[in-house]
C-alpha cells in the first residue's frame, strides 16, 4: 500500500457555537476520510507527566467523508482584471517596468505578460533561465524571442522595456540601470555597464489565447490533473510599470526611466505602485492609472511598503515618502492561502462546552493522522477564568524551517541534534505548505508574512520540537489546559484574534486571564487591551517568557494573516532592509515593543533577557517573598529551592526566560518572589542588551541571566503574577499536578478569583503610603 498522508487546516482558529467551521483537507493515495472531534486536553507523550490526552466528541461529522489531493498556488503576483482584452498585443506595443530583480538566474521569470506555457502562445517580458532580460513570443505552434547581451546583477534597480510591432516583428530590448543614491555609488565604485539595448526581428506572431490573463509576476500554465495555475514566478522587486499601446523609441523610454509619465495619448495601463498609501498602510489593490482603470490584484499578498527605485535613503517610511515607495515585492515561494475546497463543515454545537478541540482525521486502517486544532469561545461569557490562546506567536513560528538548521540547534542546545524519520517528512510538508517569520525566501529576503489558511504542521497536539526535545508553542500550551482541568476550574479560551478584534471587551468579563507559554508577539491593539483590563482591576498570570516582544499588524477583513517586520534589534532570523520597517498592513513601525517605548516589564514587571535549550533549572525563594504581603503564595511549597522538575527539559524556569528590570519599567512596588538558579553559558545575553561584544555574558557569568517571578497590584483590586519563563507551563503536570509548581500557580488562582482587595494588599498599600 502505498504511503497516505492527510493535510489539512481550518477556515477559522476562534468560533463560538452557532457559527459554522469548514475543514480543507488533501490526501495522497486515499480517496476518503474519517473525521472525529476531539477535546484537546494534554499534548506532551512524555511519560514524566500524564500523557496525550484527547476525548471524543459526538457529532454530525463523525463518520467518512470523501477526500482528494488538492493542489498548492505559491508565489506572489499580479492579476490584472482585462475582460476586454485590452492588452492584448494586436498592434505595436510598448511594456515596461522598474525592476529589482533578487535571483536573476532562477528559471525563466515573468516580469509582465500575457503568457501560456503550456500553449506556448501570447507575449512576455521577463528574465530567461540564464538570467538575461528577454522578450518572447509564440503562436501555439512555436516562439521566438529577443535576449539581451547584458546580463542582469541582482539587487540593482533597472528600467527595462520592450517595443514591440507586430506588423514587421522588429522588437527592441531596453536595460538601463536607473539613477538612484543606491545605483550611483554603485556605478562610481564598480567599473560595470549594466546597459543592453538589442533589436530583432521575430518571425513568430503572438497568437493571444483567450483564457489566459494578462499577469504581473507571473504565466499561466495548465495540466491534466490541477488545470489552470500560474508558474514563472518573479523574485524581486517591479515599480511603476505600463503597457503603451505604440513601439515607443529610445528617447520617449529615456523620459519614463528618469521618472517622467508616460505620454497619455498612448497609455493602455499604467499601474502607480506608489499609489494608494494612507497613514494606515495600503492594501492589494495595485491602482492603474491608464484610461481603462486595469486594477491589479495582489496574490498570496505580494510585498507592499517597500521602497522604490527612487528611494532616496532620507526617509524611512512610505508615511513620509509614499513616492518613493513603489517597490512591490514578489517571490516565487510565498503562500498565504491555499485556497482548498472544503472536505466538511461542522457547525458548533449549542452545548459544546469552550476549550481547544481538533477534528481528528484518519484514512483507512494506515497509522495517518491529522489534527486541525481550533477554539471553542463561549457564546457568553460566563466563567471567571479565561485562558488566553497566543495564535498570533502561533502564525509567527508556522511550519518553522530554521527548526531545522543544525548548526543553530547545535549552539542552542549543547548538543548535536538528532532527527527522526517523522521530522523530515515534517520537514518536507513545512516547505510545501509556506515558511514562518524566523525563515527566509529562495532569494534570502525574511519571511514578513503568515497566515493560517494552510496546514501549520508544527501547531499539532504531540508535535515535538526537532533536535530540542521538548515541546514548542501549542502543545506545550495544552500542559495549561491539562492543569486547569486537573485543578477543575470553570475557565472559558479566547485567542490572540479576539482580542485583536474586540479590545478590552474580550477580556472584561472575566476576573482572572491566564496567558500561555509564550505569548511573543502583539498587536497594538492587543497591548492596548491589555493595559485597559489590568486599570480596570483585571488580574494576569502571565506564565510564559520573552511576551509582549515583537510588534504586529492585522487586517481586519482578514485577520488570519499576520505581519511583523524584524528590525536591528531583538532575537531574529532576519532583518529588514534600510526603509522597510514600517508595517504595510497598518502603517506603524515594528520591531521590539521596548523600541516603541512599550518593554514588557512596564506591563507584565518582567521581559525578555535570554534563552537556551539545553537545560531548564529550579528557582530559589527571594526575601521578598517572605513578606506578609506576599507569602500566601508559597503556602504549601516547602524549601527555598522549587521547580526543579518539568516536561520542558528539566526544570521549571527555561528555554526562554524574562527578568525583573526596574529601568525597563517593572512597577516600584513589585516583588521579585523567586529567581532561577545559574543557567549554563548556553543562554547568553539578549541581543538587545548588547552593546559591546566582551566575555561573560553567559549564563554562569552574567547576573542578568535569570528567570524572576514577579508579583504586583494594580488599580481597583487588579494584580499581575508573572513566572518569566517558558518551561513553567510544562511543570505544572509532574506528579499528577502535585507539585510545587502547581501548588504556587494554584494560590494565586485561587486568590485571584476572590472577588475585593488581594490577601496582604492591605500591608503593601501601607508602605507604599510610608514610602
Amino acid at each position: 500500500m502505498a504511503n497516505i498522508r492527510i493535510c489539512a487546516y481550518t477556515d477559522k482558529l476562534s468560533v463560538k457555537p452557532g457559527e459554522t467551521l469548514s475543514v480543507m483537507a488533501s490526501t495522497d493515495s486515499a480517496d476518503r476520510v474519517r473525521a472525529q472531534l476531539v477535546r484537546l486536553i494534554h499534548g506532551d507523550e512524555n511519560p514524566d507527566g500524564p500523557g496525550f490526552i484527547e476525548q471524543a466528541i459526538a457529532s454530525p461529522i463523525d463518520r467518512e467523508w470523501p477526500a482528494r489531493k488538492q493542489y498548492i498556488q505559491k508565489g506572489h503576483f499580479l492579476h490584472v482584471a482585462d475582460a476586454g482584452g485590452k492588452l492584448a498585443a494586436s498592434g505595436p506595443i510598448t511594456l515596461h517596468a522598474y525592476i529589482f530583480p533578487t535571483l536573476p538566474q532562477a528559471g525563466r521569470q515573468m516580469l509582465l505578460g500575457r503568457w501560456s506555457v503550456d500553449g506556448i502562445s501570447g507575449f512576455g517580458l521577463g528574465i530567461n533561465p540564464s538570467g538575461h532580460l528577454e522578450f518572447w513570443v509564440g503562436d501555439g505552434h512555436a516562439t521566438d524571442a529577443v535576449a539581451a547581451d547584458v546580463k542582469l546583477v541582482a539587487q540593482v534597480w533597472y528600467f527595462v522595456a520592450v517595443s514591440y510591432d507586430p506588423a514587421s516583428g522588429a522588437a527592441t530590448l531596453y536595460q538601463e540601470s536607473v539613477v538612484n543614491r543606491y545605483n550611483s555609488l554603485l556605478s562610481k565604485i564598480v567599473p560595470y555597464d549594466y546597459r543592453a539595448h538589442v533589436t530583432e526581428t521575430l518571425r513568430v506572431r503572438p497568437a493571444l489565447p483567450t483564457d489566459t490573463s494578462f499577469l504581473i509576476g507571473a504565466a499561466t500554465e495548465r495540466n491534466p490533473a490541477r488545470g489552470a495555475f500560474f508558474s514563472q514566478c518573479y523574485n524581486g522587486k517591479i515599480d511603476r510599470c505600463g503597457v503603451q499601446g505604440a513601439a515607443l523609441d529610445r528617447a520617449a523610454l529615456d523620459a519614463i526611466r528618469a521618472g517622467g509619465a508616460p505620454d497619455t495619448a498612448h497609455v493602455l495601463a499604467y499601474w502607480d505602485t506608489a499609489a494608494g498609501y494612507t497613514g494606515h498602510g495600503i492594501g492589494d489593490t495595485v491602482v492603474d492609472t491608464g484610461p481603462y482603470q486595469l486594477h491589479a490584484e495582489g496574490y498570496n499578498r505580494p510585498v507592499r511598503g517597500q521602497t522604490g527605485w527612487n528611494w532616496n535613503g532620507r526617509n524611512d517610511s512610505f508615511r513620509l515618502a509614499p513616492h518613493e515607495y513603489g517597490g512591490i515585492e514578489f517571490h516565487n515561494d510565498a503562500l498565504l492561502d491555499c485556497r482548498w475546497e472544503p472536505t466538511l463543515s461542522l457547525t458548533i454545537p449549542a452545548d459544546l462546552r469552550s476549550g481547544v478541540y481538533a477534528v481528528k482525521l484518519t484514512a483507512g486502517d494506515s497509522a495517518a493522522e491529522e489534527y486541525t486544532p481550533f477554539f471553542v469561545r463561549a457564546a457568553s461569557p460566563k466563567a471567571p477564568v479565561c485562558l488566553l490562546i497566543p495564535t498570533a506567536s502561533y502564525l509567527a513560528y508556522a511550519n518553522i524551517g530554521t527548526a531545522f538548521d543544525g548548526a543553530l540547534l547545535q549552539s542552542i542546545t549543547a548538543s548535536t541534534p538528532i532527527f527522526q524519520e517523522l521530522d523530515i517528512e515534517v520537514y518536507k510538508n513545512d516547505v510545501e505548505f509556506g515558511l514562518s517569520t524566523y525563515d527566509t525566501h529562495n532569494d534570502g529576503a525574511g519571511v514578513c508574512y503568515s497566515s493560517y489558511r494552510r496546514p501549520i504542521i508544527n501547531m499539532r497536539p504531540k508535535y515535538r520540537a526537532p533536535g530540542i526535545g521538548t515541546l514548542w508553542q501549542f502543545p506545550a500550551d495544552l500542559s495549561i489546559v491539562g492543569w486547569l482541568e486537573a485543578m477543575k476550574y470553570d475557565y472559558e479560551v479566547i485567542t490572540d484574534e479576539d482580542l485583536q478584534r474586540e479590545g478590552v471587551a474580550a477580556l472584561a468579563p472575566y476576573r482572572v486571564v491566564l496567558n500561555c507559554t509564550h505569548n511573543e508577539y502583539y498587536s497594538e491593539r492587543m497591548m492596548d487591551a491589555t493595559e485597559d483590563y489590568l486599570a480596570q482591576g483585571g488580574r494576569l498570570l502571565y506564565l510564559g517568557g520573552n511576551g509582549y516582544y515583537w510588534c504586529v499588524g492585522f487586517r481586519d477583513d482578514e485577520p488570519w494573516v499576520m505581519e511583523v517586520r524584524k528590525l536591528e534589534a531583538g532575537s531574529r532570523a532576519w532583518q529588514a532592509r534600510p526603509g522597510e520597517h514600517y508595517l504595510a498592513t497598518t502603517g506603524e513601525r515594528s520591531g521590539l515593543w521596548r523600541h516603541r517605548g512599550r518593554p514588557p516589564q512596564k506591563l507584565v514587571g518582567v521581559g525578555f533577557t535570554s534563552e537556551g535549550m539545553d537545560i531548564s533549572v529550579p528557582y530559589r525563594r527571594m526575601p521578598d517573598s517572605y513578606h506578609r504581603a506576599v507569602s500566601w503564595i508559597f503556602e504549601g511549597v516547602e524549601g527555598e529551592v522549587f521547580g526543579d522538575f518539568g516536561l520542558g527539559l528539566g526544570g521549571a524556569a527555561g528555554i526562554e526566560i524574562d527578568r525583573y528590570d526596574l529601568t525597563l519599567g517593572t512597577p516600584p512596588h513589585a516583588r521579585i518572589l523567586a529567581s532561577s538558579e545559574p543557567f549554563t553559558d548556553n543562554y547568553p545575553l539578549v541581543q538587545e542588551e548588547v552593546y559591546f561584544m566582551t566575555p561573560g555574558l553567559g549564563g554562569t557569568q552574567h547576573p542578568m541571566v535569570r528567570a524572576d517571578i514577579v508579583y504586583f497590584t494594580t488599580p481597583n483590586h487588579g494584580a499581575v503574577f508573572s513566572t518569566g519563563s517558558i518551561a513553567w507551563g510544562s511543570a505544572l503536570p509532574c506528579a499528577n499536578y502535585q507539585n510545587a509548581v502547581s501548588r504556587l500557580t494554584k494560590n494565586i488562582v485561587d486568590a485571584f478569583l476572590t472577588p475585593g482587595a488581594l490577601p496582604g494588599s492591605s500591608y503593601d498599600a501601607d508602605e507604599r503610603h510610608r514610602d
